[in-house]
C-alpha cells in the first residue's frame, strides 16, 4: 500500500541509521520531488486534461505566452526540456493551431515560435484556472510562508543549475 510522507521519512531514517548522511538535505530534496510530482499530477488531471494538454505542452505554451516571439532553443532552455523533446511538443502544438513557427529573419537556421490567436485565447482561458489550483495547493501556507518557500526553492534551483 501507499505510505504517508511521515511514515516514509521514518522508514528511511531507520534504514540509514548509523550512516553519515545529511538527513535534512535528503528530506528537503525528497519533498521537493514529491511536491513537484503531486502538484503536476493534480494540475494535469484537473486543469490540463480537459484541454488535451500535457504538462510539457503547457510549459511550452506558458514560455511562448510570456516571451512572445522566442527562439526555439530558448523555449527548450526555459521549459527545462531537450531540443528533441521540444520538436515533438511544438509539432503537436502547431498541428493543434496553438503555436506558429517561422524562420528567424536574421538567420534561416534559427526558428521563432509564437502563439496563434487560438493559442492566446487558450492561455487566457486556462491560466486563471491553473492559478486557482496553484492557490488551492498552497492555501495551507500564509503569504509569508509562500514567499519564503519560493525564495528557498529559487536558491535550490540556482545551486543545482550552477553545479
Amino acid at each position: 500500500g501507499e505510505h504517508t510522507l511521515e511514515a516514509t521519512e521514518q522508514a528511511v531514517a531507520e534504514r540509514l541509521k548509523g550512516l553519515e548522511v545529511d538527513m535534512a538535505a535528503m528530506a528537503a530534496v525528497s519533498n521537493i520531488y514529491r511536491a513537484a510530482n503531486a502538484v503536476r499530477n493534480h494540475l494535469e488531471r484537473t486543469v490540463l486534461a480537459p484541454h488535451d494538454l500535457t504538462w510539457t505542452g503547457w510549459v511550452v505554451l506558458w514560455v511562448v505566452w510570456i516571451w512572445g516571439d522566442i527562439e526555439s532553443q530558448h523555449v527548450a532552455a526555459e521549459a527545462g526540456i531537450s531540443k528533441g523533446t521540444l520538436t515533438g511538443v511544438q509539432n503537436t502544438l502547431i498541428a493543434r493551431g496553438l503555436v506558429k513557427r517561422r524562420v528567424h529573419p536574421d538567420d534561416a537556421r534559427r526558428v521563432l515560435l509564437s502563439l496563434t490567436p487560438k493559442g492566446q485565447r487558450l492561455m487566457a482561458e486556462v491560466f486563471p484556472k491553473f492559478n486557482a489550483v496553484e492557490a488551492f495547493v498552497a492555501s495551507q501556507l500564509d503569504d509569508a510562508a509562500k514567499l519564503a518557500m519560493a525564495r528557498s526553492l529559487r536558491t535550490v534551483v540556482k545551486q543545482a543549475e550552477n553545479a
